[in-house]
């Protein structure tokens, strides 16, 4: 059965309820006149049927209410004018203004409560509209989140997986630099040792070249291998962390001047790759921070486990970030590059990463759920 036969089936279901509740008030409202005869007499004759005229304007319609009316005026007419139970008046007169008395307040009453059922009616196509009008946009709004959402787990996703090839790249070029620049350097030291070793046979000046350049050979060895262990420190794959952050803190005092009190516990175990490297590149990023901006001399670092959750505190004494920058690094879509790397990291560990700032200085702490390097080889043989 198409939609079409079923409205119209629905429709003519409606009409015959509607119609059959009308004339049945009719009748009802005649047959209490009866019951009221005694009291009343042939005084009031029209009396119910009003109220079977009300209720049919204001519930069951133009027609319907129309076709109380003239049953009703049928029935008063018949059971209720003298002489009874005839159509024949004794007073055409008074009756005939009666009923037509009765027919224009009735009328009256119709005409209101069309008004009334109509003013409901567009009253509830509004509400209606309004309604689907709500839903639809609830509905565009939802496909809209779901759709940001998706986005922005897929720039998550890939943030990641730059963060990953980032870090990748910095090994491959740290490897590089320690086995390909390196070793031309060591061998470029070792020639110019024999050179050197045989500087009696050159000029002064040559002799001073020679030591020059071995001079430089060597700062450029140790400007090589800091630059190789800064991109990705050695220690942190064959110690561990704690180790790798020991041997960065002291450098980064040495070469910044700035003291950097480092509190990790002496037995801290090994955790996962991931969770390594991004403990110590949000060190990294702070402890350069502190150098370019914080204007401080002195800085505290505090690694320590606690209820199956790694805690990272990064703490200095400079004068703080500015309540408006503070705003920035709040907020999802104005944080600086630096900040917004670190906090990528963490998220994709199912951690945290934040900043409060004051007068007195800066923190910036990090959680991670505990994962140890067992539990991550695990994880990764079962992949």
């Amino acid at each position: 059965m198409s939609i079409d036969h079923i409205s119209e089936a629905g429709n003519f279901n409606d009409a015959v309820r509607r119609y059959g509740l009308a004339i049945l008030a009719a009748i009802v409202a005649l047959w209490l006149r009866w019951l009221l005869s005694p009291l009343l007499g042939g005084n009031n004759p029209y009396h119910t049927v009003w109220a079977a005229v009300v209720f049919s304007a204001w519930y069951c319609g133009l027609g319907p209410s129309i076709v109380t009316t003239l049953v009703g005026t049928v029935g008063v007419w018949y059971w209720f004018l003298p002489p009874y139970k005839s159509f024949h008046v004794q007073d055409p007169r008074a009756e005939m203004s009666g009923v037509l008395g009765f027919l224009v307040f009735s009328g009256l009453i119709i005409a209101l409560g069309e008004a009334n059922r109509r003013s409901l009616a567009r009253r509830k196509r509004a509400e209606e509209q309004l309604k689907k009008a709500h839903e639809d946009l609830e509905r565009r709004v939802h496909e809209r989140t779901t759709d940001l959402n998706v986005a922005n787990e897929s720039l998550r996703e890939l943030s990641g997986r730059l963060q990953q090839m980032r870090d990748d790249e910095r090994r491959q070029i740290a490897r590089e630099l320690h086995d390909s620049v390196g070793q031309l350097l060591a061998a470029l030291s070792m020639n110019i040792a024999i050179v050197r070793s045989q500087s009696n046979k050159l000029d002064s000046a040559g002799a001073r070249a020679v030591s020059e350049n071995a001079a430089m050979v060597e700062q450029i060895s140790r400007e090589i291998r800091t630059i190789s262990h800064l991109l990705h420190p050695p220690l942190l794959d064959v110690a561990g962390l704690a180790s790798a952050l020991r041997w960065y803190v002291d450098g980064f005092s040495e070469r910044s001047k700035i003291k950097v009190d480092l509190d990790v516990p002496d037995k801290f175990g090994r955790l996962s790759d991931q969770m390594e490297i991004a403990i110590f590149r949000m060190v990294q990023e702070c402890l350069t921070n502190i150098h370019r901006h914080s204007g401080g001399a002195f800085a505290t670092i505090r690694v320590r486990e606690e209820d199956h959750q790694v805690f990272v505190e990064v703490q200095d004494a400079g004068k703080g970030i500015p309540l408006a920058k503070q705003l920035e690094l709040s907020s999802s879509g104005r944080t600086g590059v630096g900040f917004r790397g670190m906090r990528e990291r963490f998220w994709q560990l199912g951690g945290n990463l934040n900043i409060r700032s004051d007068g007195a200085g800066t923190a910036v702490t990090a959680t991670l759920p505990f994962r140890d390097a067992a539990q991550q080889q695990r994880k990764s043989e079962i992949a």
